[in-house]
Parts: structure tokens; C-alpha cells; sequence
């Protein structure tokens, strides 16, 4: 018999191509290796799918390319898909490195058109079901579309940097800087999630240790936040405790837990736990993006009680609004102003309890910064630093309930409005 040049112009026989047929394809059932020739093989497992092989050897070594299966590509289709793999041999090209160089040029493709839309979408579809609260999901996506997706949501996520980071920062940093500071977490969140997934790489431009801290100005607590002295926090306390409403009842539970203003008006009920006194913040609605656990003092839960006996829904202190929680403005800045002026803010009474702990007690610097859950600028001491110390703080936070329920001693005048 004859020999000819096939189509790729390797010199076969007649009798050494198209061995098979679509019928034979179709009734071949025992496991094995079927050859069509020129390299095809039909591959049948055991447990009966049908593969099509390309089998070659190159360099000594024998190799087997798939081809796909017999139910996505018939018998002509896959003599086709060989006689291209049997061309790549003819130029001296490995057929499964070729292949392998065009799935990851096509990997880069979809990675370098992938938005970052795209990918906090994903991130929220990953993550909504870790939270505790449906409601952080919401949050999370309500703060993306209002003030992040405009500028950079159709951008492609490997293309954002620190200049279009800042662009949607800046607008926001001092008109509502802790809002602007929960959407640089955010982002840094995402860009984050982007990087572990391949479609971008690089530092992450929306961190802000030794990045945006250097970009964006400050939050001054002196012109910003002032602080009620902490002598002042018993008579304080005091006062504010002869009022019964809602709101007097977040400020304490605000000023009780040194927690921040927003963490405690958005607590919600699935986040407390009365039987082992603690408040767990999760990781979405702390400013460090980490979950928070917060010991609860003997008065902090006498607070949770008493609204617990007003529940109307999941968060703890609701507001006049159905499925809201209170006002931070008109109702808990009205309360401080009415009690102590302009001398004091909410956010105030924190540098009260860290003023407190430094010159009033012996803890550890360390236990009242991670009551406070501020961030370890140091990444040595973070690195060290693995525990909550939880316990220590536990005592130092009942420690400052007992301090804020201290009478003035007989004879002591202390300044409410820091005015006398």
C-alpha cells in the first residue's frame, strides 16, 4: 500500500488514519484506549465517560494532551483538534505547554478586565454569610455604591492605585471622616481579596499604615473630639442616669464600654451575649475591619437589660424610625450638649477612659489600647501581641464601671461643663 503526506505533512499510511467511525465511537463500551491514527485515541474509563487523547512522544517522553469529551466534540471535530496538535510537533512545540501558555494568556485576559465592582460583588457573595447580621451586608454594599463605585467601580481592579484610592477618599475624609474611614477598609478589604484571587498584585494603595496616613490629614482630638475629664465622668454619669430615654441609655452603654459611637448605636441583639457578658462587634463594623470582643461590667449589662424589657427589634438602641437605630445626632450629640455644653464629646470619652487607666490604675498600656481596639502600629509588638487579653480587660473594664459610679467625695466640686 501507498504512502502520503497528511495535512500536517507527517508521512502515513492509508492504513494508519480514520481507524474509527462515529458508529464504532458510539457503541464502544469496555474501558480502554481506541486509535483513530495520527496520534487520536477514543479513552473510555471505567466508569464509562468517553475522552478523546491526543497521545505523542517528544524528547523521549510520552505525553497525553486531552481533547475534550466525546459528548462536546464528535469524531471530526476531534481529528481536527489533532492535526493542529500534530502541526505544533512539526514546529519542534510541545502541545500541552502551548496549551497550558494560552489558558493562563487567557486567565490574564479576564484577570485584567476584571472590575472592581466584579470583585466586591464577590467579596459581599463570600463574606455576607460569615457576619451575623444581614444588615452588614447591606451596609457594606450601600456605602460601595454611594461612594466608591462612581469613580472606580468600572474600573478594571488591577489598574487601581493610590491616587484613585484618594480620589474617592478626599471628598469625604473631613466632611464625614468616620464614614470616609469605614470606606478605606473597605476598599483595602477588597483590593485585598483581588490579590489573594490573581487579578491584581502589588501593595495594597488603600492600606493606611505608612501609606495613606501620610496622604490624607489627621483627625486632631484636641479640635475634634473634646474630652470630659475623667474626674468629671462620675458626676457626669450621675446626672445622666436620671434620665430614662433611649438615648441616655446608649451614652451610657457607650461611655461604660469605651466603645466608639457608631459600634454601639449599630449593636445589634444577635451580637450580645448576656449569659457570658459579652458584646461581640464583628469585624465589618469595626474601624481595624477585626472582630471585636468586649467584656461587659455589671452596669453595662443592668443597661442591656433594661432595653432588652423595650425590645422592638434587632438593634438595641432603636430609633423613632422603624428597623433604624438612633440618631447619633439628633439624639446623643443633643444629650451631651445638654448636659455638658460644647466641653465634651461622645467620642470624647474615650481619652476619659484611657486618661483614667494611665493615671488611675496599673494596667498594662496594652490592655486599655485593646479595650479601646486600636490598631498596633508596631509590627513587632503585633506580631507578639497574639492574644485579646480579655480577662485583664474584663477587670479593668469593670474597674471604670465602678469609677463612673463613684459619689464625689464630701467637699469635692467637680465642673460638669468644665466652666466653674
Amino acid at each position: 500500500m501507498g504512502k502520503r503526506l497528511d495535512k500536517a505533512g507527517i508521512r502515513v499510511t492509508a492504513r494508519t488514519l480514520h481507524r474509527l467511525t462515529a458508529l464504532k465511537v458510539a457503541r464502544a463500551k469496555t474501558p480502554g484506549m481506541y486509535a483513530d491514527g495520527g496520534s487520536l485515541y477514543l479513552r473510555i474509563a471505567p466508569g464509562g465517560s468517553k475522552q478523546w487523547v491526543f497521545r505523542y512522544a517528544l524528547h523521549g517522553r510520552l505525553r497525553d494532551m486531552g481533547l475534550g469529551s466525546v459528548g462536546t466534540f464528535n469524531l471530526s471535530e476531534a481529528r481536527e483538534r489533532a492535526r493542529d496538535a500534530r502541526k505544533l510537533l512539526q514546529d519542534g512545540i510541545d502541545p500541552v505547554d502551548s496549551k497550558h501558555a494560552r489558558l493562563a494568556g487567557l486567565r490574564a485576559d479576564a484577570a485584567r478586565s476584571m472590575t472592581f465592582r466584579a470583585c466586591a460583588e464577590q467579596f459581599l457573595k463570600e463574606h455576607e454569610r460569615k457576619w451575623t447580621s444581614p444588615k452588614h451586608a447591606t451596609e457594606w454594599r450601600t456605602s460601595l455604591v454611594r461612594f466608591v463605585y462612581p469613580t472606580i467601580g468600572s474600573l478594571p481592579v488591577a489598574a487601581i492605585d493610590t491616587p484613585l484610592v484618594l480620589k474617592v477618599l478626599k471628598p469625604m475624609w473631613e466632611r464625614i471622616p468616620e464614614t470616609a474611614s469605614r470606606v478605606r477598609g473597605r476598599i483595602e478589604a477588597v483590593l485585598g481579596w483581588a490579590t489573594v484571587h490573581h487579578y491584581r498584585s502589588g501593595d495594597n494603595p488603600a492600606r493606611w499604615q505608612q501609606h495613606l496616613e501620610h496622604a490624607l490629614p489627621a483627625v486632631t482630638k484636641g479640635d475634634h473630639h473634646a474630652a470630659l475629664p475623667y474626674a468629671a465622668a462620675p458626676a457626669f454619669m450621675a446626672k445622666l442616669r436620671q434620665d430614662t430615654s433611649v438615648g441616655a441609655r446608649c451614652l451610657e452603654f457607650i461611655v461604660l464600654t469605651a466603645a466608639r459611637l457608631t459600634e454601639a448605636r449599630e449593636a445589634t441583639w444577635d451580637e450580645i451575649n448576656l449569659s457570658a457578658k459579652t458584646w461581640t462587634v464583628p469585624a465589618a463594623r469595626m474601624k481595624a475591619g477585626k472582630e471585636h470582643k468586649v467584656p461587659l461590667s455589671g452596669a453595662a449589662l443592668a443597661v442591656l437589660k433594661a432595653m432588652q424589657a423595650l425590645r422592638r427589634g434587632d438593634y438595641v438602641f432603636p430609633g423613632f424610625r422603624e428597623g433604624r437605630p438612633i440618631s447619633p445626632q439628633a439624639t446623643l450629640t443633643a444629650q451631651v450638649k445638654a448636659l455638658n455644653g460644647d466641653d465634651a464629646t461622645i467620642h470624647g470619652f474615650r481619652s476619659s477612659f484611657r486618661d483614667w487607666a494611665a493615671e488611675r490604675t496599673n494596667y498594662p498600656r496594652e490592655v486599655a489600647e485593646m479595650a479601646l481596639a486600636h490598631a498596633i502600629p508596631n509590627a513587632v509588638e503585633a506580631a507578639y501581641r497574639r492574644g485579646d487579653l480579655f480577662e485583664k480587660r474584663r477587670k479593668l473594664m469593670e474597674a471604670w464601671s465602678d469609677f463612673c459610679a463613684k459619689p464625689a467625695a464630701k467637699g469635692e466640686v467637680v465642673a460638669i461643663r468644665g466652666r466653674a
